[in-house]
């Protein structure tokens, strides 16, 4: 089998891996807790692939190394355009799925911002304001690495929607490093929710706030992830944002 066989093949079990995840029930997910895992995204091989990239020399546009910025321990790339073809699919594939949940949210918020199907269009809305850096990630944790809770914004045009995708396996990989989500509701304490994931699953979660509905209406709560510290081993992971940097 030739290469751009083997490619086409790949890309076409991706394509129906997204397409066969029960959407119906991640909609409902997000809706009561703001969170929903995506089971057996990726399969090993591309899991493995992916985190492969890390230590290439070509592909990102930037490196973070987080305990300079006071984001935790650890450290991240940037990918460059044009996106690994895993990436980009992954990106423009998932998005149609979800922007009618960012509209209905937007809706109960009272928020005019509306998304269009294709995230081509999206895309489109955030160059024409400048945001034009990519903004998907290839993260790495070693042992007492972790990430601090925090939000992914970065420019005025935001979609409140975003994925991570683990490409280790715990236990067998790394120990700890646990996906973690806190929200904050007015005059409440934090609630923290840990995401249960093996390699290959993924988590979609609210990038900013989402609506929960009260005794007196609809209001809004802040959504902030993270990742506790890893114990041993190491751990990859691959960050989905649908919004493009300024």
């Amino acid at each position: 089998m030739s290469a751009a066989v083997a490619l086409r093949r790949d890309a076409k079990a991706l394509a129906q891996r997204i397409a066969w995840q029960d959407w119906e029930r991640v909609a409902a997910a997000l809706d009561a807790c703001g969170h929903a895992i995506l089971p057996g995204l990726l399969d090993q091989t591309e899991c493995r692939a992916i985190a492969a990239l890390y230590d290439r020399p070509d592909g990102f546009r930037s490196r973070v190394v987080m305990a300079r910025h006071g984001f935790g321990s650890g450290e991240y790339r940037y990918f460059a355009y044009p996106l690994p073809e895993t990436v980009a699919m992954l990106r423009t594939a998932v998005y149609p799925h979800l922007s009618p949940v960012a509209n209905r949210w937007n809706a109960a918020m009272g928020i005019d911002v509306r998304y269009p199907e294709a995230h081509v269009d999206f895309l489109q809305r955030c160059h024409d304001a400048g945001q034009v850096r990519p903004t998907p990630l290839l993260l790495r944790y070693d042992a007492g690495d972790y990430n601090c809770l925090h939000q992914d914004l970065y420019g005025e045009h935001v979609f409140p929607l975003q994925m991570a995708v683990l490409l280790s396996e715990p236990d067998d990989d790394f120990e700890g490093g646990e996906f973690v989500l806190t929200e904050q509701r007015p005059r409440m304490q934090s609630r923290a929710d840990v995401v249960p994931l093996r390699r290959g699953d993924a988590v979609v979660f609210a990038v900013h706030h989402r609506p929960v509905k009260g005794t007196r209406g609809t209001y809004r709560v802040n959504l902030r992830h993270g990742v506790s510290r890893v114990r041993s081993g190491r751990r990859h992971t691959l960050g989905i944002v649908f919004h493009d940097a300024l």
